[in-house]
């Protein structure tokens, strides 16, 4: 198959003269058919050519890669990352076994850079449910690349993921401190054990005296009713310092339903990032997506 057109359109804009032929040449080297072991010299070698500046793709680039896959998000994409898996997704056989064997074997020789790319490229492959170990494996990671790439700004945990490791990966998420609304459908794949591990888990930092994670209260949603109302009036209280933790509960105390108390809370509301959470929740923008607005590394 060729690489998607969305992958050709960036890297012919940016890469210079001749990385295009360097890489054009290369992805038809893969398309006829090459050995596992110079396909993943060729993964390699993307480093001589293409560099690790951010890809910064337009809003019409964004746009084509997210109607070839939906929840594919590029924001936080290299070059080099689009340059890898232009690359993986020319092969020709990813329809066959061959072609399954020869990423799984890419997966055991990358180096940092390669596993991310490998792994962004899952969701552009068939036969995604032979993946599932090596995504899962990126979730564990100890390098923070390494987990972004198997779980944020990608449909692949969302569709193949069990409620076992999407659980897993989300609390990780706030361990590691990624952002979780870059988790593609979110808010679908939320359940009452999820909310609970949340739940376990702010009790445990508030213990400690330590700061909640402002994103743990997106978990939450209607699950663990008397348990969560809880800990969100605690959170959202006039005297807690942490204006993001304030304005993150006032999104998940709508989003648990609790329309009434959020309105007398926003009566008495002085701080004004809190009280513009409160009329965003307010006026019905819950999803997790609002979430991005709380986020200081969010792009513009």
């Amino acid at each position: 198959m060729a690489a998607p057109a969305f992958l050709r359109t960036v890297l012919e804009r940016r890469l210079s003269e001749p990385a295009r032929v360097w890489w054009t040449t290369t992805a038809e080297e893969i398309a006829r058919g090459v050995s596992t072991n110079r396909f993943c010299a060729l993964l390699s070698l993307a480093s001589r050519h293409a560099p690790t500046d951010a890809l910064q793709a337009s809003a019409v680039e964004q746009d084509q890669a997210t109607r070839t896959v939906p929840g594919l998000n590029l924001e936080r994409w290299t070059l080099r990352d689009a340059a890898r898996v232009g690359l993986i997704t020319s092969r020709s056989d990813l329809h066959d076994q061959g072609g399954v064997s020869a990423i799984l074997e890419a997966f055991r020789f990358a180096d940092e850079g390669e596993c991310c790319a490998l792994l962004r490229s899952l969701a552009l492959l068939p036969r995604g449910e032979d993946y599932r170990w090596q995504a899962g494996e990126g979730c564990r990671s100890n390098m923070l690349s390494v987990f972004q790439a198997s779980a944020c700004d990608t449909p692949y945990p969302a569709e193949f993921f069990d409620d076992v490791g999407w659980n897993q990966a989300v609390v990780k998420c706030l361990f590691v401190e990624a952002p979780l609304w870059r988790f593609h459908r979110f808010d679908q794949r939320m359940n009452a054990d999820l909310a609970r591990m949340a739940l376990d888990l702010a009790e445990e930092r508030r213990s400690a005296g330590r700061q909640v994670r402002h994103e743990l209260w997106l978990c939450l949603g209607g699950h663990e009713a008397s348990r969560s109302h809880d800990a969100l009036r605690q959170e959202i209280a006039p005297d807690n310092p942490h204006g993001r933790g304030r304005s993150a509960a006032a999104y998940a105390l709508a989003r648990a339903g609790a329309i009434e108390e959020l309105k007398s809370l926003r009566a008495t509301e002085s701080d004004p990032q809190v009280a513009a959470a409160m009329d965003d929740a307010l006026a019905g923008n819950t999803d997790a997506s609002r979430f991005r607005l709380l986020d200081p590394e969010s792009p513009e």
